[in-house]
């Protein structure tokens, strides 16, 4: 599509910093406190003090990798003061404040009441939370990890700040029922590291399975809103227009044929020689992963690109070549050459670093076309990273073309340099823009 540079603010996530006081001499009475001898209840006050300090920027940093301000910040809202609106199968959830405000945030809580929710799914007081909270995933997080959040969070300014209340369709607003559907899917543990495996290898699959959660948009879920099927085996995003492609299918978002340094920049920049992220993807690179140590960062590489690879699934039907079909494919291709092939080429063959290339683009040939669909609608940009701070991206065309003509050109692109996919019709195109799933 035509050349457009998306230029963003990057949000500036502050861990923690030191604040060093220097106390220059203002004679030769004074002396600053350091020069001074300690006392042994003073050592240890100091000591306790920097643990603490450790403590908390090692939550801030695990609270950043589980993107949980994410989901627990309202656009424009302050942070961890809940608020994010999630449409879910059964109902609109409002994500809560988890600042240290007393009555409307979890200043009430201690380490054991962030734990049991963590790890148990329960509240304060021993209820079951709803899964839109993702404790099936982070039940495997550690105790230790766990403490630290909590820490991080205590050390947060509180935030008075009530949200309104869920509303969560019937029956499953009788809240006995989470006790029916906790015993169906939901089992908690730690996560235990493999020993056949790499440490390497074990610290990747405990952030992609615990604290990334990642599982919690790449699988399908059933009507009840429980994962089923393949473990990160691709599925509609919860209350989203998009579908999070499979890890572990080769005509999907496996990453088992790709070098590690790609998997890497992928998840830290948004950009890699083999793909772009865009959508939900992009928010969470440019929130919580462009963040990670460059170790963590490699552990999750190394683990997502050892996935054992899918059984091939059908990518729906593609057409047969009539004349009819011929038809409509060079009425697809007309619009490409005018709005398209600029940026992306004659063949499809994108410029490398700068327009994601169509040809061989399994993005493309999902068997849903709803994210290609979003991506002409309302435009598709990639994260604003600090490696990747002015990142190009497509405009949106939602007002430049009608839904017949972009279902000619993505039926074009489905079917031109050697891509095979269904074709589209105006119809998707339409619930696409209304924002029916």
């Amino acid at each position: 599509m035509k050349r457009v540079k998306h230029i963003a603010i990057a949000t500036v996530f502050a861990i923690f910093a030191g604040l060093g006081v220097l106390l220059a001499p203002l004679g030769p009475q004074v002396i600053s406190a350091e020069q001074m001898p300690a006392k042994t209840g003073d050592a240890e006050t100091s000591q306790a003090q920097q643990t603490q300090q450790t403590r908390q920027m090692r939550g801030a940093y695990l609270a950043q990798a589980g993107n949980c301000r994410g989901c627990h910040t309202a656009q424009g809202g302050l942070p961890y003061s809940g608020g994010h609106i999630l449409a879910t199968s059964i109902g609109i959830f409002v994500t809560p404040n988890i600042t240290l405000d007393q009555e409307t945030g979890i200043g009430l809580w201690d380490e054991e009441d962030f734990w049991r929710a963590m790890h148990h799914g329960k509240s304060r007081d021993g209820s079951p939370l709803y899964p839109a909270f993702p404790y099936t995933d982070y039940t495997k997080v550690t105790r230790e990890d766990t403490d630290a959040i909590f820490a991080y969070l205590k050390s947060l300014p509180p935030v008075e700040q009530r949200n309104p209340p869920h509303q969560i369709n019937f029956p499953f607003n009788f809240r006995p029922l989470l006790y029916l559907w906790r015993a169906l899917y939901f089992t908690d543990g730690v996560y235990q590291p493999d020993a056949v495996k790499s440490d390497e290898w074990n610290r990747g699959a405990y952030l992609v399975q615990g604290l990334g959660h990642c599982n919690a948009c790449h699988t399908t879920r059933n009507p009840l809103g429980a994962s089923q099927g393949d473990s990160l085996g691709g599925g509609q995003i919860m209350g989203s227009n998009w579908y999070a492609p499979s890890l572990t299918s080769l005509q999907e978002a496996s990453t088992v044929d790709w070098a590690l340094n790609d998997i890497v920049q992928i998840l830290t920049t948004g950009l890699s020689s083999r793909a772009v992220a865009t959508g939900p993807m992009a928010d969470v690179v440019s929130q919580s992963l462009q963040h990670l140590t460059a170790g963590d960062a490699h552990a999750m590489a190394v683990y997502l690109k050892s996935l054992p690879e899918s059984a091939p699934y059908s990518r729906g039907i593609a057409p047969e070549l009539t004349q009819e079909v011929d038809g409509l494919l060079q009425k697809g291709s007309e619009i490409y050459e005018i709005y398209c092939q600029d940026c992306h080429g004659e063949l499809g063959q994108g410029a490398p670093g700068v327009y994601p290339p169509l040809a061989g683009n399994r993005g493309i040939t999902l068997a849903s076309p709803i994210n290609a669909i979003r991506s002409i609608l309302h435009g598709g940009y990639a994260p604003v990273t600090a490696a990747n701070p002015r990142p190009y991206g497509m405009p949106p065309f939602a007002q430049v073309l009608r839904d017949e003509e972009i279902a000619l050109v993505l039926s074009y692109i489905r079917n031109a340099w050697g891509n095979r996919g269904s074709l589209v019709t105006a119809v998707q195109v339409d619930r696409s823009r209304k924002g029916v799933q």
